[in-house]
C-alpha cells in the first residue's frame, strides 16, 4: 500500500475514533496555552492541568506573570519535571511578551521560537490551537506512531513532521495532531504493544516492524 493510500485510510479511521478533539491542556487564552505547553515537556498533561489553576489564578496573563517572583512560580509548578528551569523561562518569557509584543502572544513561529523555553513543537501547538494556523507539532506519540505505521522512518522529529505534512492534507493537520496523540495514548502504547491486535498497526505496520517490536 502506498503511503498516501495508507494516510488516507488512517485519517478516516481517526476521524471515526475521535470526531471531537478538545485540547488536552486547560487554558482560557493563548498565553495560558503557551505556558501550559511549555510546562508539558517531560511531564504529563494531567500533571500540568493539576498545577496551572493555582498559577493562573495569580497571573492569568503576561503582564501579571511578569510581575510574579520566580520563586512564586516555582512553588506552584514544583511538581512538574524541570520545574526550576521552567519557572525562570515562564517569568522571562512573560517579560519579553510585555517588552516586545504588548503582552500578547505573537501569531508567528519565528517570534514564538525566540521566546525562552519555546521550541518548534510548542510554537506549533500554539499556532495551531490558538490561531488556527496549519501546523503538525510532533510529540513522542506522533513520532512513534508515524514510524510504526510506515509513514516516516522515524530518524528525528523534523523528518517525521516533513513526512506527515507530505501525506496528509493541510486542512487536516491541526486535528490529526490531536487525534494521533489520543490514539497513541488509548490504543498504541510505547511498551508491551501487540501490533497485530492494534486497530491501525495491525494493517499499517510492515511485517519487519512487527518482528522488531516483538523482539523488544
Amino acid at each position: 500500500m502506498k503511503r498516501s493510500e495508507k494516510a488516507e485510510r488512517i485519517a478516516v479511521m481517526l476521524e471515526e475514533f475521535y470526531p471531537e478533539t478538545p485540547v488536552p491542556l486547560d487554558h482560557e487564552n493563548p498565553f495560558q496555552l503557551l505556558v501550559a505547553v511549555l510546562m508539558s515537556a517531560q511531564t504529563t498533561d494531567l500533571k500540568v492541568n493539576e498545577v496551572t489553576p493555582a498559577l493562573f489564578a495569580k497571573a492569568p496573563n503576561a503582564k501579571e506573570m511578569a510581575q510574579l517572583p520566580v520563586e512564586v512560580i516555582l512553588e506552584d509548578i514544583r511538581q512538574v519535571g524541570l520545574a526550576p528551569t521552567k519557572a525562570k523561562n515562564i517569568r522571562r518569557m512573560s517579560e519579553i511578551l510585555m517588552e516586545k509584543h504588548g503582552g500578547e502572544v505573537p501569531a508567528s513561529f519565528e517570534a514564538l521560537e525566540d521566546l525562552p523555553g519555546v521550541g518548534h513543537k510548542t510554537a506549533g501547538v500554539v499556532m495551531a490551537q490558538s490561531f488556527g494556523v496549519p501546523a503538525f507539532p510532533i510529540d513522542t506519540h506522533i513520532h512513534r506512531l508515524a514510524a510504526r505505521w510506515g509513514l516516516s522512518n522515524g530518524k528525528n522529529v523534523e523528518k517525521t513532521e516533513k513526512d506527515l505534512k507530505a501525506v496528509f492534507p493541510k486542512e487536516l493537520w491541526n486535528k490529526l495532531h490531536l487525534q494521533i496523540i489520543f490514539f497513541g495514548r488509548e490504543y498504541c502504547p510505547a511498551r508491551n504493544h501487540d501490533l497485530t491486535q492494534c486497530p491501525i498497526c495491525s494493517w499499517a505496520a510492515t511485517k519487519k516492524r512487527i518482528r522488531e517490536e516483538m523482539k523488544r
